[in-house]
């Protein structure tokens, strides 16, 4: 995990001189101050996407009945109860912490480890939530748009988040590195099968549609779903992106 924190050091490191960079030679846009040097990441995420990680997706979603893509999709939203019941509780929401665990409970037993959802059935519903949106709460600023290699794009809050987050994954703890690392795989592969179908939605420029929706979708998570007007997003889209964390 230290190496972890040092490399995002690095990164983010980066991504400011590459901003400062990239001012010199174009206006700056007030959400993607460093769009020179994010455009570039994107270019390589994009690469390694198209040719690894949607290939792979889309054999995963060739030869995986539908049935049990739902119940990966199901047994990974399951842990993440986890990281929502604590990050509710440093947000002091409590009704939403108790509500996921309660989901945690029933799904990891009645939903045989929470490859089923019984949980919502039974009308437990619940806003996910993660320390970026904590961080929100505690009033640190979203600051500017930002594109890591292989994580694809946040804002500068989100990705300073991202140790916490992965303290309070589950799968962090797996001691084994081949079952950790699988896990990690088939849960990244799981989630870009399920965009296979809304990427078809993208129109004009991919960079610009993906930035937008995810700022959009980015606050509307913070907002706990409260509409109102999005002082991010440049357009009003209905492509469902869960905190774009996939490489595009």
């Amino acid at each position: 995990m230290k190496t972890m924190g040092k490399w995002m050091v690095g990164i983010l490191a980066g991504a400011m001189l590459g901003g400062c960079a990239s001012q010199s030679q174009q206006a700056a846009n007030p959400v993607d101050p460093w769009e020179g040097f994010n455009r570039r990441v994107y270019a390589f995420n994009d690469v390694i996407d198209r040719y690894a990680l949607k290939p792979a997706a889309q054999g995963y979603d060739f030869i995986t009945p539908e049935p049990v893509q739902t119940g990966v999709g199901n047994f990974f939203s399951n842990l993440g109860e986890i990281r929502t019941t604590i990050n509710s509780v440093l947000q002091w929401k409590w009704n939403n912490a108790g509500v996921s665990t309660g989901r945690f409970l029933v799904n990891s037993t009645l939903g045989v480890a929470g490859l089923l959802d019984p949980a919502t059935r039974m009308g437990l519903t619940v806003n996910k939530e993660d320390f970026g949106q904590t961080l929100a709460v505690w009033g640190v600023d979203s600051g500017p748009y930002v594109v890591l290699p292989l994580l694809g794009g946040r804002t500068l809050r989100h990705a300073g988040a991202i140790p916490a987050d992965m303290y309070t994954d589950p799968v962090t703890y797996v001691e084994d590195d081949t079952t950790r690392w699988g896990l990690r795989f088939l849960e990244l592969v799981d989630l870009r099968a399920s965009f296979l179908d809304q990427e078809k939605l993208i129109r004009g420029d991919r960079y610009i549609f993906l930035r937008d929706t995810y700022l959009q979708r980015r606050q509307f998570m913070v907002n706990d779903g409260e509409t109102g007007a999005d002082p991010f997003a440049s357009g009003e889209f209905d492509f469902d992106i869960d905190d774009g964390d996939f490489a595009e």
